[in-house]
């Protein structure tokens, strides 16, 4: 098929840049690295050759070429580096966390549609193998009513990261921006917006100044859901554990992109995202009045899914994936964690 390729720059090429957007860009041919901002450096040109190299985010968007830009920086920087990138007329891919602030997010949900143009958040992990395959059973109905849920993001690290804004205790920092920003998304499109929200969070590493473990409880009209993130889970529970009144689904963070791509795996091959037989998820159920207890197949994962579809939204005017109003929803749930942390209550939405 013969496409018009959007041209698409990033403002910036550490992890998220060269891990999570510039092999999908790259590799789809409806899209064209354009340009990548680095102050110093020329990585990026360094490992694709015909990238044009920006020094200054005002250089890279004065130019006109540019259609769509990514907001891949840190994250307290995004709402300043997303409002210069919308002024500019351009089309915008926010990381996760979308902004620090509910009020910021809704600014530049206001700004996107004065400008008319394409706001959307990325949140990659809707297009996991693990999580889409979670929502295949719910939307199978195969558990009936749900009455329980908990969702884990969980490591053993406790060793501080080297990157120094991801440490310090500036706005949207910590684990509830950044691991809670993933299991909050996932609980809403699962769910959608809870009734109230309670929550503790801490800092439990040696030394660690930012929120490294929460357990934030979403409480629905007829279930609640638990997310929770620790940085000393040394032997973890499945990542998914779904109790409906029908019966349960188990199931591992099972996902193998992230790895793939920082190993240089192209997300074209043909069996990408394609998880270990080891990791299917466990189904014990009433199904068509017999129990059953079985492993059932992972659907795959794959992340060009969500550059397809925003593909489809610039040229085609059709959904667009992840829109602003959704990322902003996160960002309400994280603040209402943040005040029933403080005030060590329910907050009710």
């Amino acid at each position: 098929m013969n496409y018009t390729p959007i041209n698409t720059a990033l403002c910036s090429f550490g992890m998220s840049g060269w891990v999570f957007h510039a092999p999908f860009i790259s590799a789809n041919p409806k899209f064209n690295l354009y340009g990548v901002l680095e102050r110093t450096k020329n990585l990026a040109q360094e490992k694709y050759p015909n990238v044009k190299t920006f020094r200054t985010l005002e250089e890279m968007l004065a130019h006109e070429n540019i259609e769509l830009v990514v907001v891949n920086t840190p994250s307290v920087t995004h709402f300043e580096f997303a409002e210069k990138v919308i002024k500019a007329g351009k089309h915008i891919i926010v990381e996760k966390p979308f902004t620090a602030t509910v009020k910021q997010a809704e600014k530049l949900i206001e700004l996107a549609k004065e400008k008319n143009r394409m706001l959307s958040v990325f949140q990659n992990r809707r297009y996991d193998s693990d999580f889409k395959t979670v929502k295949k059973v719910l939307d199978n109905n195969l558990l009936g009513e749900i009455v329980d849920v908990e969702i884990h993001y969980d490591r053993f690290n406790s060793n501080l990261s080297y990157k120094a804004h991801k440490e310090t205790p500036t706005p949207a920092t910590g684990s509830l921006y950044d691991l809670g920003a993933h299991l909050i998304d996932q609980a809403l499109v699962l769910f959608g917006f809870p009734n109230a929200v309670y929550a503790s969070l801490d800092n439990i590493r040696p030394n660690s100044k930012v929120t490294d473990y929460f357990d934030v409880k979403l409480y629905y009209n007829s279930h609640r859901v638990t997310l929770k993130s620790s940085y000393f889970v040394r032997e973890a529970l499945p990542a998914f554990i779904f109790h409906g009144k029908k019966g349960s689904f188990l199931k591992s963070r099972g996902d193998v992109q992230e790895a793939d791509l920082q190993s240089e795996k192209n997300p074209k091959t043909k069996l990408w995202g394609i998880e270990p037989e080891t990791e299917k998820g466990l189904l014990h159920t009433d199904k068509d009045g017999k129990i059953i207890k079985e492993y059932i197949n992972s659907q795959n994962g794959n992340y060009m899914e969500y550059y397809d579809e925003i593909y489809e939204a610039i040229r085609n005017k059709k959904f667009l994936p992840v829109t602003g109003t959704e990322g902003m929803n996160v960002i309400k749930v994280i603040e209402a964690a943040i005040k029933s942390n403080k005030e060590k209550k329910v907050i009710y939405l």
